[in-house]
């Protein structure tokens, strides 16, 4: 796992800027390839999917950048295939979130499916409770609405002299 490290924090490794969103120029600068090298790697591996803008620019977060620098790792520097290396990617991204694997059996899925609907149906208890609560107090405490106070015109004036 040191060696991971050691590789992911190599002098060589690019200086990523501090930014929300890459254009595709941008990253192509960083990780020093050319942009259609990119759009296939779109292609190639499914992790990447930059988001696009309403004018159909893509838009690459700072995790889209970083994956396309352990691609390029992959496939230019320790000479993966494009196969390879997608399958070297989601071994690491396998190893990196065990709950993954967990989550993935149907016998833990239906687990958590039916501690979510316990804990629904308590709230949906408490919030009847609520409601009834609120409701016996709610009765005396409705009036009646007054109605603005009648005046005599006996002078034809709005207001009494």
């Amino acid at each position: 796992m040191s060696t991971q490290l050691n590789r992911k924090r190599s002098p060589e490794a690019p200086l990523i800027p501090d930014r929300l969103y890459f254009k595709i120029g941008d990253v192509a600068k960083i990780c020093e390839v050319e942009t259609y090298v990119l759009r296939f790697w779109e292609s190639q591996f499914p992790q990447l999917k930059p988001n696009k803008s309403g004018t159909g620019q893509r838009l690459y977060r700072r995790r889209d950048v970083e994956l396309v620098l352990d691609i390029k790792r992959l496939v230019h520097r320790e000479g993966y295939t494009i196969s390879g290396a997608r399958q070297a990617l989601e071994q690491t991204h396998q190893r990196r979130d065990p709950k993954l694997k967990l989550a993935a059996s149907n016998a833990d899925q239906g687990k958590l499916r039916d501690s979510v609907a316990a804990a629904v149906g308590h709230a949906r208890a408490e919030l009847r409770e609520i409601i009834g609560l609120l409701g016996v107090q709610a009765a005396p405490l409705s009036r009646k609405r007054t109605r603005v106070a009648q005046f005599a015109a006996a002078s034809g004036s709005l207001f009494p002299s």
